[in-house]
């Protein structure tokens, strides 16, 4: 990156020479200008331009027209200021790939092992072939057979070759991918700018010095610029200075607006003065890119490189996806400060990865310890059988052959490891997550973090937004009431005064965003487009269904002159514009939720157009006969009013409770949004697969209601919860106004709908039912949001999703999968998806165990009783390379199936390996044992061979052994299709079809066997078959098929002895004194592993992981303070694709103070939402209980008959048994606080 920087400022300063005169300031004078913040900015500003209209005329651009977008004036823009572009890392080469697949341990081992052995073979010591040497060099029959001793070593090396290669072409693939992804999200992100008088959306990469671009609530900055025009902006800073409090924006004080930073509140329009790396952002980025080169050119000046280095190079990584182990102190350190640059902060380790991890180090340690006993055995028999019980002498000569044997005991070892180690682990999750996230986007869902994919798949409640995501977010005016009248459909123009009429236009035209349109339908006969703010455009659509013309109104009205705006937000629930009338005096329109606004009415129009007193009373009656009827059709009730406020004295325009009050009610109108018609179905899927489905939304209670019985949230005779948020914030708070976990408890089991709720409120109950530890599972839960105030929701769950039609950026950043079409159906294929990878990963394991099972055993006694393993290191590199990367290929590849929703979620704590899948493993390792021991010791006469024991140390290959080893195979391919199945399944060849990949792993697999067998010869340790010989091999692997249906039928629940493998982590295993204040990522299986040391997996990564485990029983495990030290190392080396925008503004977490960690988070920290759980009180339960059943038995207010039946009906037969979850405290470091 600093190269481009360098690059970029000579061309610079000489395209200023050229162009001095086309544009009157220059790079180098914006750049300094953006770097001053407030008054100073805004005195600066003053100074040097006078006014920022001046800027623009400097710029050669119109602060209302834009840019005229001529091809040749971006372009000269582009070159003086830059492109709006952040270069990302370069790409790892295949090559590093490569050397990166060969630092791995076990690999290294093979390496030197097979090298040895090479050396050796060409060594021929004089009189090396006499008979003192004992059998060593007997069975050299001829000398072609003794020159072929090098071939072992030879192979080996090819194998380990074929190994490192494969490894590399995944990861590099992998990482394309992920750049592809990632470029896919930037180009999705698009800004709103004015060019030649039009309102346009360009992609973020296109934007220039000089455009004006609009900018409003929710968005997150693409370039620096200077304020033009701004009604209530407020912006979020936090992501480049730290400071967690907004920012108000305005021309005098402080006009400055920074790429990378949220539009929290408010609207307004700005002058793109500075884009791509001379932005705020980009000035950081460069930064960061210079700093980073410079430590790696210190580094290679120190010659003896220290663990870390490595280290290093791998954070720098683009794409970091690699799984990578820890080192030492020092290198944990620095990396720390490496990644909290740059690194987006990212929730625990997936459930799943938590699992692999534990289950992957104690297989290694099994593995480890059989490779090393094998070793033992080996040696010991050899050096007592020569030297005891033959009681011959070391013979100097016969050195080279003694190490021969050693070399290949010590191959045979590391073989038995490489086996042992589960290597295909991580390529099978890498494999079948990312085949997920490419089939998943065909889905409609964009994954921007890998682990969402699979976490979805435990999923046990969904949180959901109501408009947009269940309805359709087309949103139309049905009903109102005007002038005492209530109109079941739209009013006939003609029925309503001129005066009244007049203000219903002017109050929608002018109190909306300006940049909320009807444009005419792209093709003919289709729907009005809407573009904007739904609400907004319903209401303006009403205004053209009275046969108005807001366009005219605003023509007349810009927004320049426009006297105040109150813009909308999640605490006023309102909006209100204050225009001046030309004899000073001002008049005010506010519209926003009927019941708040009407509370603030004290005068009401008639039919005749007058004002009328309205008294509480009054309002208490209009609520009954109008909003309620309007609600319980579930419609969203929107109330209009005005009020005139005099010239002088001028009013107080920051005590808003005044100036919002005394108003004049104009009209109320009920706006419809239909429910999408395909969410019934979905919600009934979703519930029948053990998925809780609540709806959280900012509507009054009976609309939500309404809206919940249609889409099926709510069933008929069951008995649920709708709450309010103030009465759900009244029963989960104490008299401190702190939220009681206990009290939470007793309330979310049965809460089907939260209506009225703010972005506390979610965020406190999606907190509550992750922390929530009653019932016997943990929660899962999965949260929908498109508005900026969801953030924090979306942020604490465990799969945030966001809206990608609808969304604000604020909301993508927090997600971890974007719904592109923004409908809840998408959510159930991604749970769908979900369940597939985790079933993949469990199929795969159940296939790797069962091979790795038998090869270990094999191996082991094989040597130990032969002194030779029935499988050469060869064979088993080659079985290790198909079972472990084909089988993972064919296996993680799976297409998944609408069964898959048929059956629970699996929550946090099931294991990976269930018992149906220990009595398979355990099963079929049984059958093939018994196949290859018998054909081990007894093969020879049953086929009528030589036997294959005991041959000298270059001995040709014999049948004997080629027979054990094909058969060995074939009974793997066999197995591999009966591993499709993992609950107990009896038809293994359901749907082999419809997975090509499958159908041609087998085959060729199958294929490539036969090729080794027969022309494999002295490499691969194989001597050609007979066709009966290989009939018989195929026979006894198709006795794979049959014995699986055998094994089937024996019940699971009959054997008690089975044990689960590969759990979560329970409550009780993680300690409290583990948990430092303010660290928000835990994650749990690696405070599992803390005990002995953090042991990560990397690449292929066979043993590093083992090694550790050694080194650390050495030293003893380290203190707590060097556990913790490495928290945020691990946390950055999610499985994230990190999307390395100029834009993306997470980025810059590391760069914030440690306290104001997670910005948003910190409107949670107002007074009256502190969310510190104290020393839990114990509340009087019995009144709690006596209150919520209160809650549930109240009647709903005047609805239909119906409804109330459906809702209220306490009907105990037909509860469904939805059970509260158990789970840790741990989970619940609250980030904001």
């Amino acid at each position: 990156m600093t190269n481009s920087t360098a690059d970029h400022h000579p061309g610079n300063s000489f395209a200023e020479g050229n162009h001095e005169g086309d544009f009157g300031c220059s790079l180098q004078d914006l750049r300094g200008l953006m770097e001053l913040r407030g008054t100073e900015a805004a005195a600066k500003i003053s100074d040097l331009y006078g006014d920022v209209q001046n800027i623009c005329k400097r710029l050669k651009t119109s602060s209302v027209e834009g840019l005229s977008g001529n091809p040749a004036d971006l372009e000269k823009r582009r070159q003086v200021f830059g492109k709006n572009f952040i270069p990302p890392k370069k790409a790892k080469t295949f090559l590093q790939l490569v050397w990166e697949a060969l630092q791995d341990v076990t690999l290294i081992i093979l390496e030197i092992a097979a090298i040895i052995s090479l050396g050796l073979s060409f060594y021929h010591p004089p009189g090396g072939d006499n008979e003192a040497c004992g059998q060593s060099s007997g069975g050299a029959e001829d000398e072609g057979e003794a020159q072929a001793g090098w071939i072992e070593g030879a192979a080996i090396l090819f194998s380990v070759m074929i190994v490192v290669l494969v490894t590399a072409f995944n990861d590099w693939s992998k990482e394309k991918q992920f750049r592809g992804l990632q470029s896919r999200i930037e180009q999705e992100q698009k800004f709103t700018v004015i060019r030649k008088g039009q309102v346009i959306q360009i992609p973020v990469a296109e934007i220039v010095v000089g455009d004006i671009a609009q900018i409003k609530y929710g968005d997150l900055l693409p370039s620096d610029g200077i304020l033009i025009q701004g009604n209530d902006l407020k912006i979020d800073e936090s992501s480049l200075t730290g400071e967690s409090d907004h920012v108000k924006k305005s021309l005098e004080k402080d006009p400055m607006l920074l790429s990378g930073t949220h539009v929290m509140e408010g609207s307004g329009r700005m002058v793109v003065t500075a884009v791509g790396i001379n932005s705020q952002t980009g000035i950081i980025f460069t930064l960061l890119g210079a700093g980073e080169e410079e430590e790696k050119k210190v580094k290679k000046s120190k010659k003896p490189g220290p663990p870390e280095n490595r280290n290093k190079a791998k954070a720098q990584d683009g794409v970091a996806l690699e799984i990578q182990p820890l080192k030492s102190e020092e290198g944990v350190e620095n990396e720390e400060k490496e990644k909290k640059k740059v690194n987006i902060t990212k929730k625990e380790k997936s459930v799943l990865q938590g699992k692999l991890t534990r289950l992957a180090v104690q297989i290694g340690k099994a593995g480890l310890l059989m490779s090393a006993i094998t070793v033992i055995i080996l040696v010991l028999y050899f050096v007592i059988d020569t030297f005891g019980v033959q009681g011959r002498p070391w013979l100097a000569e016969c050195t080279p052959i003694y190490i021969q044997y050693f070399v290949k005991f010590f191959i045979i070892g590391v073989t038995v490891l490489v086996v042992a180690v589960p290597e295909g682990l991580p390529l099978a999750v890498t494999i079948s997550l990312a085949y997920s996230v490419k089939k998943m986007m065909k889905d409609n869902n964009l994954v921007r973090h890998l682990d969402a994919c699979e976490t979805m798949g435990n999923a046990t409640a969904i949180c959901s937004d109501k408009t947009g995501t269940l309805t359709m977010n087309r949103m139309t005016v049905v009903q109102a009431y005007i002038g005492d009248t209530h109109y079941r459909q739209i009013p006939d123009p003609e029925a309503l005064l001129p005066k009244i009429l007049e203000h219903i236009v002017n109050g929608i035209a002018v109190n909306s965003a300006y940049t909320t349109k009807i444009l005419p339908p792209e093709k003919e006969g289709g729907l009005p487009r809407h573009v904007g703010n739904k609400t907004e455009c319903a209401l303006l659509g009403f205004v053209l269904d009275l046969k108005q013309d807001y366009q005219a109104v605003r023509t007349e009205i810009p927004e320049e002159k426009l006297y105040k705006v109150y813009t909308f937000n999640s605490v006023r629930k309102s909006m209100s514009t204050v225009l001046q009338n030309p004899d000073g005096s001002f008049r005010m329109y506010s519209k926003g939720a009927s019941e708040i606004i009407l509370r603030k009415c004290s005068k009401i129009m008639d039919k005749k157009g007058e004002t009328k007193v309205f008294k509480p009373r009054d309002r208490d009656e209009m609520v009954k006969k109008v909003i309620e009827p309007m609600a319980c059709d579930g419609l969203r009730t929107i109330c209009l009013a005005f009020k005139d406020l005099p010239a002088h004295p001028e009013p107080d325009w920051d005590s808003e409770s005044d100036i919002l009050s005394d108003l004049t009610c104009i009209a109320v109108v009920g706006i419809e949004d239909p429910v999408r018609p395909e969410v019934p179905e979905a919600i009934t899927k979703c519930q029948r697969a053990g998925i809780t489905v609540r709806m959280v939304t900012g509507d009054n209670i009976n609309t939500a209601r309404a809206i919940a019985t249609k889409c099926g949230i709510l069933q008929p005779g069951e008995d649920f919860l709708c709450l309010e948020g103030k009465e759900f914030n009244r029963i989960i708070r104490n008299e401190k106004g702190e939220v009681e976990q206990e009290k939470l408890d007793k309330v979310w089991p049965k809460l089907r709908v939260l209506a009225r709720s703010s972005p506390t409120d979610k965020h406190t109950l999606v907190k509550g039912i992750i922390d929530s530890t009653v019932g016997e599972r943990r929660q899962v839960v999965a949260v929908t949001g498109d508005g900026t105030n969801d953030g924090p929701a979306l942020k604490k769950a465990d799969v945030g999703f966001a809206m990608g039609i609808a969304g604000t950026d604020v909301a993508k950043e927090a997600s971890d999968i974007i719904l592109t079409d923004d409908n809840f159906t998408s959510i159930v294929k991604a749970v769908m998806w979900g369940r597939n990878v985790y079933d993949s990963i469990s199929k795969f394991l159940q296939f790797q165990l069962t091979v790795n099972v038998v090869a270990v055993i094999v191996a082991f006694t094989g040597a130990c009783i032969t002194q030779d393993s029935p499988l050469k290191a060869v064979q088993m590199l080659w079985v290790n390379l198909i079972m472990d990367t084909f089988a993972s290929l064919a296996l993680a590849t799976e297409p998944p199936t609408e069964s898959l929703l048929l059956r629970k979620p699996y929550g946090r704590n099931k294991p990976l390996i269930s018992r149906t899948m220990m009595k398979n493993i355990l099963g079929h390792a049984v059958y093939q044992l018994v196949i290859i021991f018998t054909l081990l010791f007894a093969g020879e006469k049953f086929f009528d061979i030589d036997s294959g024991r005991n041959a000298p140390l270059h001995a040709p290959p014999s049948e004997h052994y080629t027979i054990v080893f094909n058969t060995f195979v074939m009974m793997q391919l066999f197995n591999e299709i009966n591993a499709r199945k993992i609950h107990g399944e009896r038809n293994v060849f359901e749907g082999i079809y419809r997975n090509p990949i499958f159908c041609s792993v087998v085959l060729g697999t199958f294929a490539a066997q036969i090729i080794i067998v027969e022309f494999g010869g002295k490499p691969f340790s194989c001597s050609g078959l007979s066709i009966d010989q290989w009939l018989w091999c195929v026979f006894i692997g198709v006795g794979e098929l049959l014995w699986g249906q055998l094994i089937n039928a024996v019940p699971t629940s009959r054997l008690k002895f089975l044990k689960e493998a590969g759990h979560g982590i329970k409550k009780e295993d993680i300690h409290d004194e583990e948990l430092p204040e303010g660290i928000d990522e835990i994650d749990h299986a690696e405070m599992e592993l803390r005990r002995g040391q953090i042991l990560w997996f990397r690449g292929l990564n066979r043993i590093q992981t083992q090694m550790d485990v050694v080194y650390t029983f050495q030293s003893g495990s380290s203190s707590l303070q060097g556990a913790l030290r490495r928290q945020p190392s691990i946390v950055s080396q999610h499985h994230d694709i990190k999307v390395v925008n100029a834009f993306r503004s997470s980025l810059f977490e590391g760069l914030e103070k440690p306290e104001s960690r997670s910005s948003i988070h910190n409107f949670m920290t107002h007074p009256e939402f502190t969310l510190e759980d104290d020393e839990p009180r114990h509340p009087h339960s019995d009144e709690l209980d006596a209150e919520i059943d209160r809650l549930r038995k109240r009647d709903s207010p005047s609805c239909s008959s119906a409804l109330n039946k459906n809702n209220n009906a306490v009907d105990t037969a037909s509860v469904m048994n939805i059970v509260p979850q158990s789970g840790s405290s741990v989970h619940s470091l609250e980030t904001s606080i």
